[in-house]
Protein backbone atom coordinates (compact mmCIF):
# COMPACT_ATOMS: atom_id res chain seq x y z
CA UNK A 1 0.00 0.00 0.00
CA UNK A 2 2.74 2.88 -0.66
CA UNK A 3 2.44 5.59 1.96
CA UNK A 4 -0.22 6.17 3.83
CA UNK A 5 -1.70 3.26 6.09
CA UNK A 6 0.33 0.94 4.19
CA UNK A 7 3.44 2.50 2.91
CA UNK A 8 5.40 -0.47 4.15
CA UNK A 9 3.38 -2.31 2.18
CA UNK A 10 3.75 -0.65 -1.26
CA UNK A 11 0.65 1.10 -2.18
CA UNK A 12 -2.38 2.83 -0.67
CA UNK A 13 -5.58 1.20 1.08
CA UNK A 14 -8.23 0.68 -1.41
CA UNK A 15 -5.98 1.29 -4.77
CA UNK A 16 -4.27 -0.79 -6.53
CA UNK A 17 -0.13 -1.17 -7.66
CA UNK A 18 0.99 -2.22 -11.18
CA UNK A 19 4.91 -3.50 -11.26
CA UNK A 20 6.70 -1.81 -13.49
CA UNK A 21 9.28 -3.94 -15.31
CA UNK A 22 11.86 -3.44 -12.39
CA UNK A 23 14.24 -6.53 -11.32
CA UNK A 24 14.89 -8.70 -13.31
CA UNK A 25 14.21 -12.22 -11.22
CA UNK A 26 13.90 -15.89 -12.30
CA UNK A 27 11.39 -17.16 -13.76
CA UNK A 28 9.41 -18.31 -11.07
CA UNK A 29 7.43 -21.66 -10.24
CA UNK A 30 4.23 -21.56 -11.99
CA UNK A 31 2.16 -22.67 -9.00
CA UNK A 32 1.59 -21.13 -5.51
CA UNK A 33 2.47 -23.24 -2.21
CA UNK A 34 0.16 -23.13 0.41
CA UNK A 35 2.24 -20.80 2.40
CA UNK A 36 2.34 -18.46 -0.37
CA UNK A 37 -1.35 -18.82 -1.18
CA UNK A 38 -1.93 -17.72 2.98
CA UNK A 39 0.39 -15.13 3.13
CA UNK A 40 -1.80 -13.59 0.24
CA UNK A 41 -4.80 -14.04 2.18
CA UNK A 42 -3.77 -12.70 5.04
CA UNK A 43 -2.81 -9.60 2.80
CA UNK A 44 -6.06 -9.16 1.65
CA UNK A 45 -7.74 -9.56 4.89
CA UNK A 46 -5.90 -7.12 6.66
CA UNK A 47 -6.97 -4.36 4.22
CA UNK A 48 -10.19 -3.98 4.60
CA UNK A 49 -10.04 -2.18 8.20
CA UNK A 50 -8.33 0.60 6.33
CA UNK A 51 -10.91 1.05 4.04
CA UNK A 52 -14.22 0.19 5.95
CA UNK A 53 -12.58 2.85 9.59
CA UNK A 54 -9.84 4.87 8.51
CA UNK A 55 -11.30 5.99 5.40
CA UNK A 56 -14.81 5.37 3.86
CA UNK A 57 -17.00 4.25 6.63
CA UNK A 58 -16.35 4.58 10.56
CA UNK A 59 -14.24 7.64 10.47
CA UNK A 60 -17.30 10.22 8.48
CA UNK A 61 -19.26 8.40 11.22
CA UNK A 62 -16.84 9.37 13.97
CA UNK A 63 -16.52 12.85 12.71
CA UNK A 64 -19.91 13.86 11.49
CA UNK A 65 -21.73 11.90 14.21
CA UNK A 66 -19.58 11.35 17.51
CA UNK A 67 -17.47 14.89 17.31
CA UNK A 68 -21.19 16.57 15.70
CA UNK A 69 -19.25 18.74 13.18
CA UNK A 70 -17.23 17.92 10.08
CA UNK A 71 -15.03 21.06 10.78
CA UNK A 72 -14.05 19.84 14.04
CA UNK A 73 -14.00 16.38 13.61
CA UNK A 74 -11.64 16.46 10.62
CA UNK A 75 -9.24 18.20 13.44
CA UNK A 76 -10.06 15.73 15.48
CA UNK A 77 -9.11 12.46 13.10
CA UNK A 78 -6.73 14.81 11.75
CA UNK A 79 -4.86 14.59 15.30
CA UNK A 80 -5.42 10.65 15.52
CA UNK A 81 -3.63 10.44 12.41
CA UNK A 82 -0.70 12.84 13.56
CA UNK A 83 -0.48 10.98 16.73
CA UNK A 84 -0.40 7.07 14.78
CA UNK A 85 2.13 8.84 11.91
CA UNK A 86 4.27 9.98 14.57
CA UNK A 87 4.67 6.68 16.60
CA UNK A 88 5.14 4.92 13.39
CA UNK A 89 7.58 7.02 11.76
CA UNK A 90 10.10 6.33 14.91
CA UNK A 91 9.17 2.79 15.49
CA UNK A 92 8.20 0.95 12.17
CA UNK A 93 11.47 1.50 10.46
CA UNK A 94 13.66 0.28 13.72
CA UNK A 95 11.16 -2.79 13.70
CA UNK A 96 11.65 -3.67 10.09
CA UNK A 97 15.87 -3.54 10.41
CA UNK A 98 15.76 -5.41 13.46
CA UNK A 99 13.52 -7.65 12.82
CA UNK A 100 15.30 -10.10 10.42
CA UNK A 101 18.08 -10.30 13.16
CA UNK A 102 15.69 -11.69 15.94
CA UNK A 103 13.94 -14.49 14.04
CA UNK A 104 10.24 -15.10 14.63
CA UNK A 105 7.52 -12.85 13.28
CA UNK A 106 4.32 -14.58 14.35
CA UNK A 107 4.78 -14.00 17.86
CA UNK A 108 4.01 -10.31 17.70
CA UNK A 109 2.02 -10.84 14.75
CA UNK A 110 -0.75 -12.79 17.44
CA UNK A 111 0.00 -10.15 19.72
CA UNK A 112 -0.98 -7.08 17.95
CA UNK A 113 -3.97 -9.63 16.61
CA UNK A 114 -4.74 -9.91 20.28
CA UNK A 115 -4.52 -6.09 20.37
CA UNK A 116 -6.78 -5.03 17.24
CA UNK A 117 -9.46 -7.55 17.41
CA UNK A 118 -11.07 -6.65 20.62
CA UNK A 119 -10.66 -2.66 19.92
CA UNK A 120 -12.31 -3.48 16.70
CA UNK A 121 -15.35 -4.94 18.06
CA UNK A 122 -15.56 -2.20 20.58
CA UNK A 123 -15.99 -0.13 18.09
CA UNK A 124 -19.72 -1.30 17.71
CA UNK A 125 -19.82 0.42 21.36
CA UNK A 126 -18.91 4.08 19.68
CA UNK A 127 -22.75 5.40 19.46
CA UNK A 128 -23.88 8.84 20.73
CA UNK A 129 -23.84 8.48 24.47
CA UNK A 130 -21.77 5.39 24.69
CA UNK A 131 -18.09 5.79 24.77
CA UNK A 132 -16.11 8.99 25.07
CA UNK A 133 -15.07 10.49 22.18
CA UNK A 134 -11.57 10.78 23.94
CA UNK A 135 -11.78 6.81 24.39
CA UNK A 136 -12.70 5.87 20.68
CA UNK A 137 -9.72 8.58 19.94
CA UNK A 138 -7.02 6.12 21.86
CA UNK A 139 -8.41 3.10 20.07
CA UNK A 140 -8.06 4.05 16.81
CA UNK A 141 -4.50 5.57 17.76
CA UNK A 142 -3.40 1.83 18.88
CA UNK A 143 -5.40 0.50 15.84
CA UNK A 144 -3.16 2.67 13.75
CA UNK A 145 0.24 1.85 15.04
CA UNK A 146 -0.31 -1.78 15.21
CA UNK A 147 -1.63 -2.46 11.79
CA UNK A 148 1.63 -0.35 10.76
CA UNK A 149 3.39 -2.65 12.66
CA UNK A 150 1.44 -6.01 11.07
CA UNK A 151 2.87 -4.34 7.60
CA UNK A 152 6.04 -4.68 8.79
CA UNK A 153 5.82 -7.80 9.61
CA UNK A 154 4.00 -8.93 7.07
CA UNK A 155 6.31 -7.81 3.98
CA UNK A 156 9.22 -9.24 6.43
CA UNK A 157 7.81 -12.77 5.16
CA UNK A 158 7.08 -12.17 1.89
CA UNK A 159 10.26 -13.58 0.82
CA UNK A 160 9.52 -16.76 2.95
CA UNK A 161 6.34 -17.50 2.16
CA UNK A 162 7.26 -17.02 -2.29
CA UNK A 163 9.56 -19.19 -4.08
CA UNK A 164 12.58 -17.15 -5.76
CA UNK A 165 11.10 -15.34 -8.59
CA UNK A 166 7.51 -15.15 -7.35
CA UNK A 167 7.82 -11.92 -4.84
CA UNK A 168 6.07 -10.00 -7.44
CA UNK A 169 3.21 -12.61 -7.72
CA UNK A 170 2.62 -12.54 -4.06
CA UNK A 171 2.69 -8.62 -3.88
CA UNK A 172 0.33 -8.20 -6.61
CA UNK A 173 -2.21 -10.62 -5.73
CA UNK A 174 -2.08 -9.94 -2.20
CA UNK A 175 -3.69 -6.25 -3.17
CA UNK A 176 -5.68 -7.71 -5.94
CA UNK A 177 -7.51 -9.67 -3.05
CA UNK A 178 -7.42 -6.80 -0.63
CA UNK A 179 -9.10 -4.53 -3.36
CA UNK A 180 -11.45 -7.32 -4.31
CA UNK A 181 -12.52 -7.80 -1.05
CA UNK A 182 -12.84 -4.16 0.33
CA UNK A 183 -15.11 -3.18 -2.59
CA UNK A 184 -17.34 -6.88 -1.72
CA UNK A 185 -17.58 -5.58 1.65
CA UNK A 186 -18.74 -1.72 1.20
CA UNK A 187 -21.06 -3.58 -1.79
CA UNK A 188 -22.18 -6.09 1.37
CA UNK A 189 -22.80 -3.41 3.79
CA UNK A 190 -24.35 -0.51 1.90
CA UNK A 191 -26.95 -4.10 -0.11
CA UNK A 192 -27.75 -5.61 3.54
CA UNK A 193 -27.64 -2.90 5.81
CA UNK A 194 -27.59 1.01 3.95
CA UNK A 195 -30.32 0.40 1.31
CA UNK A 196 -32.50 -1.63 2.47
CA UNK A 197 -35.84 0.62 3.21
CA UNK A 198 -34.03 3.44 1.01
CA UNK A 199 -34.60 1.85 -2.83
CA UNK A 200 -37.77 0.09 -4.03
CA UNK A 201 -35.11 -2.73 -5.81
CA UNK A 202 -36.59 -6.24 -5.29
CA UNK A 203 -32.93 -7.39 -5.31
CA UNK A 204 -32.34 -5.52 -2.00
CA UNK A 205 -33.92 -6.59 1.43
CA UNK A 206 -36.78 -4.74 2.77
CA UNK A 207 -34.98 -4.29 5.68
CA UNK A 208 -31.87 -4.32 7.05
CA UNK A 209 -30.53 -7.53 8.11
CA UNK A 210 -30.15 -8.86 11.75
CA UNK A 211 -32.81 -6.09 12.64
CA UNK A 212 -29.87 -3.22 12.39
CA UNK A 213 -30.90 0.07 13.39
CA UNK A 214 -30.10 2.58 10.34
CA UNK A 215 -31.24 5.60 12.69
CA UNK A 216 -28.76 4.59 15.47
CA UNK A 217 -26.02 4.47 12.76
CA UNK A 218 -25.21 0.39 13.35
CA UNK A 219 -24.21 -0.15 9.95
CA UNK A 220 -21.45 2.76 10.55
CA UNK A 221 -20.53 0.81 13.87
CA UNK A 222 -20.50 -2.82 12.98
CA UNK A 223 -17.36 -2.07 10.02
CA UNK A 224 -15.03 -2.40 13.12
CA UNK A 225 -16.56 -6.19 14.18
CA UNK A 226 -16.65 -6.72 10.82
CA UNK A 227 -13.31 -6.03 9.74
CA UNK A 228 -12.47 -7.48 13.17
CA UNK A 229 -13.97 -10.67 11.88
CA UNK A 230 -12.42 -10.84 7.81
CA UNK A 231 -8.68 -10.35 9.56
CA UNK A 232 -8.84 -12.93 12.22
CA UNK A 233 -10.42 -15.67 9.85
CA UNK A 234 -7.16 -14.81 6.93
CA UNK A 235 -4.86 -14.69 9.69
CA UNK A 236 -5.52 -18.44 10.86
CA UNK A 237 -4.11 -20.13 7.55
CA UNK A 238 -1.69 -17.20 7.71
CA UNK A 239 -0.20 -18.76 11.29
CA UNK A 240 -0.83 -22.34 9.94
CA UNK A 241 0.78 -22.64 7.07
CA UNK A 242 3.08 -19.51 5.54
CA UNK A 243 6.30 -20.15 6.94
CA UNK A 244 7.85 -17.94 10.17
CA UNK A 245 11.63 -16.84 10.51
CA UNK A 246 13.74 -19.31 13.01
CA UNK A 247 15.49 -18.10 15.64
CA UNK A 248 18.23 -16.79 15.41
CA UNK A 249 19.73 -17.01 19.39
CA UNK A 250 19.85 -13.09 19.23
CA UNK A 251 18.49 -11.43 22.10
CA UNK A 252 15.75 -8.46 21.48
CA UNK A 253 18.29 -5.81 23.18
CA UNK A 254 21.05 -6.74 20.27
CA UNK A 255 18.32 -6.77 17.62
CA UNK A 256 17.61 -3.54 18.75
CA UNK A 257 20.61 -2.31 18.62
CA UNK A 258 22.05 -4.18 15.32
CA UNK A 259 18.75 -2.32 13.96
CA UNK A 260 19.84 0.87 14.94
CA UNK A 261 23.50 0.21 12.72
CA UNK A 262 21.59 -1.27 9.72
CA UNK A 263 19.28 2.14 9.86
CA UNK A 264 22.75 3.73 10.05
CA UNK A 265 24.01 1.49 7.21
CA UNK A 266 21.51 2.34 4.76
CA UNK A 267 21.65 5.93 4.92
CA UNK A 268 25.03 5.64 4.73
CA UNK A 269 24.13 4.36 0.67
CA UNK A 270 22.89 7.94 0.08
CA UNK A 271 27.04 9.01 -0.07
CA UNK A 272 28.17 9.74 -3.62
CA UNK A 273 24.42 9.20 -5.20
CA UNK A 274 22.97 12.74 -5.40
CA UNK A 275 19.94 11.99 -8.15
CA UNK A 276 18.14 9.22 -6.20
CA UNK A 277 18.73 10.95 -3.15
CA UNK A 278 17.32 14.18 -4.43
CA UNK A 279 14.00 12.06 -5.17
CA UNK A 280 13.66 10.21 -2.08
CA UNK A 281 13.68 13.75 -0.41
CA UNK A 282 10.91 15.60 -2.69
CA UNK A 283 9.03 11.66 -2.38
CA UNK A 284 8.75 12.76 0.98
CA UNK A 285 7.10 15.78 0.69
CA UNK A 286 4.49 14.61 -1.73
CA UNK A 287 4.44 11.03 -0.44
CA UNK A 288 3.32 12.55 2.64
CA UNK A 289 0.09 14.81 0.64
CA UNK A 290 -0.99 11.52 -0.74
CA UNK A 291 -1.08 9.80 2.12
CA UNK A 292 -3.41 12.69 3.54
CA UNK A 293 -5.43 13.00 0.69
CA UNK A 294 -6.37 9.24 1.25
CA UNK A 295 -6.65 9.57 4.86
CA UNK A 296 -8.69 12.36 4.76
CA UNK A 297 -10.52 12.28 1.47
CA UNK A 298 -13.77 10.21 3.21
CA UNK A 299 -13.75 13.01 5.58
CA UNK A 300 -13.71 15.50 3.29
CA UNK A 301 -16.65 14.73 1.21
CA UNK A 302 -18.72 13.74 3.68
CA UNK A 303 -18.32 17.10 5.10
CA UNK A 304 -18.42 19.63 2.29
CA UNK A 305 -21.15 17.13 0.11
CA UNK A 306 -23.36 16.01 3.55
CA UNK A 307 -22.95 13.02 2.42
CA UNK A 308 -24.34 10.23 4.58
CA UNK A 309 -23.43 6.97 4.76
CA UNK A 310 -25.42 5.25 1.61
CA UNK A 311 -23.00 8.09 -0.64
CA UNK A 312 -19.75 7.43 1.49
CA UNK A 313 -20.06 3.81 0.31
CA UNK A 314 -20.54 4.34 -3.03
CA UNK A 315 -18.26 6.47 -2.96
CA UNK A 316 -15.67 4.32 -1.93
CA UNK A 317 -16.50 1.68 -4.00
CA UNK A 318 -16.35 3.78 -7.04
CA UNK A 319 -12.80 5.13 -6.01
CA UNK A 320 -11.61 1.95 -5.10
CA UNK A 321 -12.74 0.65 -8.62
CA UNK A 322 -11.37 3.24 -10.54
CA UNK A 323 -7.78 3.47 -9.17
CA UNK A 324 -7.32 -0.20 -10.86
CA UNK A 325 -7.24 2.43 -13.51
CA UNK A 326 -3.70 4.16 -12.49
CA UNK A 327 -2.38 1.05 -12.35
CA UNK A 328 -2.98 0.61 -15.94
CA UNK A 329 -1.94 3.93 -17.09
CA UNK A 330 1.32 4.23 -15.54
CA UNK A 331 3.30 2.19 -17.54
CA UNK A 332 2.23 3.56 -20.43
CA UNK A 333 3.07 7.27 -19.09
CA UNK A 334 6.52 6.26 -17.74
CA UNK A 335 7.14 4.60 -21.26
CA UNK A 336 5.90 7.73 -23.01
CA UNK A 337 6.88 10.78 -20.81
CA UNK A 338 9.89 8.67 -18.93
CA UNK A 339 8.74 8.01 -15.31
CA UNK A 340 10.38 10.89 -13.65
CA UNK A 341 7.68 13.30 -15.89
CA UNK A 342 5.06 10.39 -15.43
CA UNK A 343 4.96 11.05 -11.67
CA UNK A 344 5.47 14.62 -11.90
CA UNK A 345 2.58 14.51 -14.51
CA UNK A 346 0.78 12.41 -11.93
CA UNK A 347 1.35 14.71 -8.67
CA UNK A 348 0.77 17.99 -11.07
CA UNK A 349 -2.78 16.08 -11.95
CA UNK A 350 -3.46 15.35 -8.11
CA UNK A 351 -3.05 18.96 -7.69
CA UNK A 352 -5.16 20.60 -10.18
CA UNK A 353 -8.33 18.11 -8.99
CA UNK A 354 -7.50 18.72 -5.67
CA UNK A 355 -7.88 22.67 -6.14
CA UNK A 356 -11.07 22.08 -8.41
CA UNK A 357 -12.65 20.03 -5.45
CA UNK A 358 -12.04 23.00 -2.73
CA UNK A 359 -14.31 24.78 -4.78
CA UNK A 360 -17.49 22.14 -5.19
CA UNK A 361 -20.33 22.37 -2.61
CA UNK A 362 -23.94 20.88 -2.79
CA UNK A 363 -24.76 24.01 -4.06
CA UNK A 364 -21.67 24.95 -6.05
CA UNK A 365 -19.60 23.81 -8.69
CA UNK A 366 -15.64 25.26 -9.16
CA UNK A 367 -15.98 28.12 -7.05
CA UNK A 368 -18.25 30.31 -9.39
CA UNK A 369 -21.40 28.79 -10.13
CA UNK A 370 -24.53 28.55 -7.93
CA UNK A 371 -26.58 25.71 -8.10
CA UNK A 372 -29.24 25.56 -5.74
CA UNK A 373 -30.24 21.98 -4.81
CA UNK A 374 -33.96 23.26 -4.44
CA UNK A 375 -34.18 25.05 -7.40
CA UNK A 376 -32.59 22.19 -9.84
CA UNK A 377 -34.76 18.97 -10.29
CA UNK A 378 -31.97 15.44 -10.36
CA UNK A 379 -29.95 15.04 -13.24
CA UNK A 380 -31.71 11.33 -12.76
CA UNK A 381 -33.89 9.46 -10.57
CA UNK A 382 -30.83 6.98 -9.26
CA UNK A 383 -30.86 7.67 -5.39
CA UNK A 384 -27.26 8.36 -5.57
CA UNK A 385 -25.20 11.59 -7.05
CA UNK A 386 -28.34 13.13 -8.53
CA UNK A 387 -27.42 16.85 -8.71
CA UNK A 388 -24.82 17.79 -10.92
CA UNK A 389 -22.27 19.20 -7.88
CA UNK A 390 -22.19 16.01 -6.36
CA UNK A 391 -22.18 14.53 -9.84
CA UNK A 392 -19.09 16.63 -10.49
CA UNK A 393 -17.43 16.49 -7.34
CA UNK A 394 -17.54 12.32 -7.55
CA UNK A 395 -15.62 12.51 -10.66
CA UNK A 396 -13.02 14.50 -9.99
CA UNK A 397 -12.80 12.15 -6.55
CA UNK A 398 -12.22 9.00 -9.15
CA UNK A 399 -9.47 11.45 -11.47
CA UNK A 400 -7.78 11.68 -7.71
CA UNK A 401 -8.29 7.69 -7.75
CA UNK A 402 -6.48 7.11 -10.85
CA UNK A 403 -3.55 9.94 -10.31
CA UNK A 404 -2.61 8.69 -7.15
CA UNK A 405 -2.75 4.94 -7.98
CA UNK A 406 -0.41 5.68 -10.55
CA UNK A 407 1.91 7.57 -8.75
CA UNK A 408 2.75 5.04 -6.82
CA UNK A 409 3.97 2.79 -9.53
CA UNK A 410 5.43 5.40 -11.55
CA UNK A 411 7.73 6.37 -8.34
CA UNK A 412 8.46 3.04 -7.48
CA UNK A 413 9.89 2.49 -11.54
CA UNK A 414 11.45 5.69 -10.96
CA UNK A 415 13.86 4.79 -8.28
CA UNK A 416 15.08 1.62 -10.26
CA UNK A 417 15.85 3.69 -13.03
CA UNK A 418 17.88 6.40 -10.68
CA UNK A 419 19.53 4.05 -8.08
CA UNK A 420 22.73 1.86 -8.62
CA UNK A 421 21.96 -1.47 -9.31
CA UNK A 422 24.20 -3.23 -6.83
CA UNK A 423 22.36 -0.78 -4.20
CA UNK A 424 18.89 -1.97 -5.03
CA UNK A 425 17.87 -3.58 -2.27
CA UNK A 426 19.29 -0.63 0.14
CA UNK A 427 18.10 1.61 -1.86
CA UNK A 428 14.63 0.30 -1.77
CA UNK A 429 14.55 0.40 1.59
CA UNK A 430 14.75 3.83 1.83
CA UNK A 431 12.18 3.82 -0.01
CA UNK A 432 10.03 2.70 2.28
CA UNK A 433 11.73 4.66 4.95
CA UNK A 434 10.97 7.92 2.96
CA UNK A 435 7.77 7.28 3.03
CA UNK A 436 7.36 6.89 6.68
CA UNK A 437 10.00 9.41 8.33
CA UNK A 438 6.97 12.19 7.81
CA UNK A 439 3.96 10.67 7.15
CA UNK A 440 2.78 12.53 10.17
CA UNK A 441 3.41 15.76 8.95
CA UNK A 442 0.41 15.84 6.61
CA UNK A 443 -2.47 14.83 8.99
CA UNK A 444 -0.37 17.70 11.43
CA UNK A 445 -0.72 20.48 9.02
CA UNK A 446 -3.76 19.62 8.17
CA UNK A 447 -5.30 19.25 11.65
CA UNK A 448 -3.60 22.97 12.23
CA UNK A 449 -5.38 24.67 9.78
CA UNK A 450 -8.24 23.20 9.94
CA UNK A 451 -8.52 24.29 13.93
CA UNK A 452 -6.95 27.96 13.09
CA UNK A 453 -9.31 28.78 10.49
CA UNK A 454 -12.29 26.57 11.30
CA UNK A 455 -12.57 25.06 7.65
CA UNK A 456 -12.52 21.91 6.34
CA UNK A 457 -11.46 23.52 2.79
CA UNK A 458 -8.61 25.27 4.75
CA UNK A 459 -7.63 22.38 6.39
CA UNK A 460 -7.18 20.43 2.61
CA UNK A 461 -4.96 23.41 1.76
CA UNK A 462 -1.58 22.48 2.88
CA UNK A 463 -1.50 18.94 1.47
CA UNK A 464 -2.06 21.30 -2.12
CA UNK A 465 1.39 22.29 -0.53
CA UNK A 466 2.93 19.26 0.38
CA UNK A 467 2.17 18.10 -3.21
CA UNK A 468 3.77 21.25 -4.72
CA UNK A 469 6.77 20.89 -2.90
CA UNK A 470 7.25 17.51 -4.25
CA UNK A 471 6.82 18.35 -7.76
CA UNK A 472 9.33 21.32 -7.62
CA UNK A 473 11.53 18.99 -5.87
CA UNK A 474 11.89 16.59 -8.79
CA UNK A 475 12.96 19.02 -11.08
CA UNK A 476 16.49 19.11 -9.53
CA UNK A 477 16.75 15.30 -10.14
CA UNK A 478 18.60 14.71 -13.51
CA UNK A 479 17.79 11.10 -15.12
CA UNK A 480 14.72 9.20 -15.20
CA UNK A 481 13.89 10.24 -18.50
CA UNK A 482 12.49 8.60 -21.84
CA UNK A 483 14.17 5.92 -22.46
CA UNK A 484 14.59 4.90 -26.57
Amino acid sequence: MGCGMSELAGSPPGFSETVGEDVLVPAPPKRLSRGALAWILHQGTRDPYVILVTIYVFAPYFSRVLVGDPVKGQAVVADISTMYGLVTAFTAPLLGASIERFGPRKPLFALLLAIMIPLLCALWLAKPGGLPVSLIGQALIVLGVAYNWGDVLNNSLLSRAAAPGQEPVLSGLGYAVANGLSVSLLIFVMWAFVLPGVVPWSFVPSAPLFGLSQTAHEPSRLVGPLSAAVMLLGAIPFFLWTPDAPRTGVSLTASLKEGVKLIADTFANLKGHAEPAKFLAARMFYCDGMTALIIFGGLFAAGLMKWGELEMLAYGISLSIFGVLGGLIAPWLDKTLGPRRAVQAEIFGCIVVLMAMLGMTRDKILYLWSWPEASHAPVWSFPLFNTLPQLIYLGLGLLVAVFVTAQYASSRTLLVRLAPPDRMAAFFGLFSLSGTATMWLGSLLVALATKLFHSQVAGFLPIAGLLALGLLGLFSVKGGGREG
